[in-house]
């Protein structure tokens, strides 16, 4: 009859609410990826323009200073955006992390472990191959750079194939790709920090103390919470950690639902989370990483030979962990994993599927550039190091497309672990 729910009205209503939030965010990071790619473009275009090289680089090495009374701050421009800027874009994937941990595809061990297994292969391989190129000091400190995967990239090139990628390819390469800015953030606080300052690092600690309990007292109010990041964020700065991770800090903090008014047993089924992440979201992928991707992705090439990507063991390492390393890590640590009984993988995706995906989570770009920027203060390190990412994405990105071609996603389904062979 009209108006009456069936079992299968329910069972898609319950997938609508499931599935929304998930094509919302891949739309959204989908439209970003192109919006970066435009913005480092521009940022390649300017550097090696002879009327615009100049003007590029004083722009993102301008020096500005702020003080109040002894407190102040000596910064270039570039280094603003990248601790201040990115500290915004890792609160949201702070808050991201959070919810996929409570409510999302990590809340479960048997959600989270294929996905888990697939980043940590991701990781470590590549890592282990570039350390392999790269076996001394400085050139060693670039381990952590092909490590990372790029989300909205990798979700951009995903969406080019439409129906024909499985909405739970997609999910899979989200959760992967969310554990592995998860690694990320865990490297940079344990590898890339700088002398520690113990006394702001303590400043720090007691404003984040302040905000949780202002949290558990059920005190909510948002200029609060602004203040008190600002003064988490300049204490993180000045404390030699890097400043970014105060965003993470911050969105681990943040509440996941509103307090039930006085009287009332109800609490709000619109969690903080969501509307903090829905209002943050196209600041994020619209102005915050175009601009971060403008000011990092600029190398100048005069003078470059494409030898020097075999000749340079930096720019080597790089594109051999993003290209091969990260699909050889996940698809072997999926793999064994689904193997040993340890997880199980997602119904209706192949091996060939997964490989990929691995291709595709060989695309780095921002959070690369970003521990780039960490890594070397070596300029001719930096420069290479950036050309490696720049060809990597590149090629990951030709090969993953080409893989999940030819593999005619979502025309065929197979379930259970399989044979590690293509299907």
């Amino acid at each position: 009859m009209a108006g009456q729910s069936t079992p299968n009205n329910l069972v898609r209503k319950t997938l609508d609410k499931v599935t929304s939030p998930i094509q919302a965010f891949v739309k959204l990071e989908s439209s970003s990826g192109l919006v970066l790619l435009a913005s480092a473009l521009f940022a390649m275009v300017f550097a090696n323009s002879e009327l615009l090289s100049g003007d590029y680089f004083r722009l993102i090495n301008l020096p500005i200073s702020l003080w109040i009374g002894s407190f102040g701050l000596d910064k270039t421009l570039l280094l603003f955006v990248n601790d201040g800027l990115m500290a915004i874009f890792f609160y949201l994937v702070g808050l991201e992390i959070k919810r996929e941990l409570l409510s999302g595809e990590l809340s479960t061990p048997a959600k989270a472990s294929f996905s888990i297994f697939a980043a940590l292969g991701g990781m470590v391989v590549p890592a282990i191959l570039f350390v392999s190129l790269n076996p001394s000091a400085p050139q060693s400190a670039g381990w952590g750079i092909p490590m990372a995967t790029d989300i909205a990239f990798a979700l951009g090139v995903l969406t080019l194939f439409g129906k024909h990628v499985p909405a739970v390819l997609k999910v899979f390469l989200l959760a992967l790709a969310i554990v592995d800015d998860l690694g990320a953030i865990t490297i940079i606080a344990l590898f890339y920090t700088n002398e520690i300052a113990a006394n702001y690092l303590g400043l720090a600690g007691m404003s984040l103390f302040l905000l949780f309990l202002l949290n558990y007292a059920g005190f909510r109010n948002v200029v609060i919470g602004i203040i008190l990041g600002i003064i988490t964020w300049l204490c993180f700065l000045k404390s030699g950690v890097h400043a970014t991770l105060a965003g993470v800090f911050l969105a681990f903090l943040t509440p996941a639902k509103p307090i039930a008014a006085k009287g009332s047993e109800e609490i709000s089924k619109s969690a903080i989370l969501d509307q903090y992440i829905h209002a943050l979201h196209p600041w994020v992928a619209f102005l915050i990483m175009p601009v971060f991707a403008f000011f990092n992705a600029g190398v100048d090439l005069t003078g470059f030979e494409l030898k020097a990507l075999i000749t340079s063991p930096v720019a080597l390492g790089v594109i051999v962990g993003l290209v091969l390393g990260k699909p050889l890590g996940i698809l072997l640590f999926t793999y064994f994993s689904v193997k040993l009984g340890w997880a199980n993988r997602p119904p209706g995706v192949s091996w060939m599927n997964i490989t990929a995906i691995g291709f595709i989570a060989g695309i780095g770009f921002t959070m690369s550039l970003f521990i780039n920027s960490l890594a070397y203060s070596q300029p001719e390190f930096a420069m290479q190091s950036k050309i490696g990412i720049l060809f990597a994405s590149i090629i990951a990105a030709v090969l993953g497309s080409a893989l999940l071609w030819a593999s005619r996603v979502g025309k065929k389904r197979i379930a259970g672990p399989g044979p590690l062979v293509a299907d």
